[in-house]
């Protein structure tokens, strides 16, 4: 008899897939770089602005070196973090990538960390009114901005969060370093913030070949600052600087590849909505199934919201319903066993992370990220994930 072989691995993110696909477009376009040898600030980098400024619904789109630069160089336009006897507070999610708090502190803020919502892992509004008041009492920063952040790729109801922010005139920079070209009611990501960064590493939905990264504003004045910061704070005369800036600029050969995979970036979305749509369908009777040691809980969407599905996350908890770190990585071992790779983003909250321990109120102060830390797993999620990768998935989630 022949042995039965083991199936292959799938990949949990599968760039070869996609390279294969366009690898004559980025060819020629990393061919058109190299020809005319403009490497940095060339004529690509222009062309793949006005392609995302029309992702974003017309608004001004500057590109930039990586997403953690766009939310450093937004932060610095809006002058965060200037200088003055009190330092400025910037509220942040907790659960969520470090660089979302970091630049908060490299532009000489302050964090302050905020609850998530179970059931969408996005910003919690009324945690973030109470921790808003608890900085107001305390007195010791001053109150200056606002970064939600479209966790996995849904955008964060930016509406109740502007009238939230207005009220107390405080700025909002909405961090869509997973969520470009997905949409809220039509609008899309780009146009539903006054100020929106975004990341094109190579996981993201829409990657580079390296780091990338780019700012979206609604209105041209702010963008004409994000430029002026990119190239170190000049004007129109190089030599002349103005402001404080950085290095910030996207190389032309960064461009090349996000205008060569913008050609398929809408069959890409509509293939990862429907990859999420199979899991979905396939992993809702596991919520409730007595043949499993856990239970899972899928993510949704509320009506009129596309999500760019940048990652695909189930809170798991044990047979009782109760959450469980054990039983999450048992799953993921279990899974791992059948040749499936998974993640967990994120395993600790940045309220409890070494870095921000004096910024935080310590365990406890922040409930729901702290159990979603112990209780997230995300599975494989890509446009060329196949149905036979989804059904092999699913059913070894539903036979333990």
């Amino acid at each position: 008899m022949t042995p039965t072989q083991p199936s292959p691995r799938i990949p949990f993110v599968d760039l070869a897939t996609q390279s294969r696909r366009l690898r004559p477009e980025i060819d020629r376009r990393i061919g058109e770089v190299l020809d005319h040898g403009r490497y940095v600030m060339g004529p690509e980098v222009g062309e793949l602005e006005k392609e995302l400024g029309r992702w974003g619904g017309g608004a001004s789109a500057v590109a930039v070196s990586s997403g953690s630069d766009a939310l450093l160089i937004a932060l610095l336009a809006l002058g965060v973090g200037g200088g003055g006897n009190q330092r400025d507070a910037v509220f942040v999610p907790t659960f969520t990538f470090t660089a979302t708090a970091e630049v908060v502190l490299l532009a000489g803020a302050v964090p302050v960390f905020v609850d998530v919502r179970e059931e969408d892992f996005l910003i919690d509004l009324e945690s973030l009114d109470r921790e808003y008041e608890a900085v107001r009492a305390a007195g010791v920063a001053t109150p200056k901005a606002v970064i939600p952040v479209d966790l996995f790729g849904l955008p964060v109801a930016e509406q109740p969060l502007a009238e939230w922010a207005a009220a107390r005139e405080l700025e909002v920079i909405a961090d869509a370093a997973q969520s470009f070209g997905a949409s809220r009611d039509g609008s899309p990501v780009g146009s539903l913030a006054p100020i929106t960064t975004t990341s094109f590493y190579p996981a993201k939905p829409l990657g580079c070949y390296g780091d990338g990264g780019a700012v979206l504003c609604t209105e041209p004045e702010p963008a004409a600052v994000v430029r002026s910061i990119r190239e170190h704070g000049q004007s129109a005369d190089r030599y002349d600087i103005v402001r404080l800036g950085v290095n910030g600029r996207l190389d032309s050969l960064q461009a090349a590849v996000l205008l060569a995979k913008l050609t398929v970036f809408e069959q890409e979305l509509a293939a990862r909505r429907a990859v999420a749509a199979g899991y979905g369908e396939r992993l809702r009777a596991v919520s409730s199934s007595t043949a499993t040691p856990w239970r899972v809980s899928t993510p949704e969407t509320d009506a009129g919201v596309e999500s760019s599905w940048a990652q695909y996350t189930l809170r798991v908890d044990d047979a009782a319903g109760r959450p469980s770190a054990d039983t999450r990585d048992a799953l993921r071992a279990h899974l791992d066993r059948a040749g499936i790779p998974t993640a967990v983003y994120y395993p600790r909250p940045m309220h409890l992370q070494p870095a921000y321990e004096s910024y935080g109120l310590g365990a406890g102060s922040l409930p729901v990220s702290e159990s979603l830390a112990d209780r997230v797993v995300s599975l494989p999620m890509h446009p060329y994930l196949d149905q036979g990768a989804l059904d092999r998935i699913c059913e070894r989630i539903a036979n333990p």
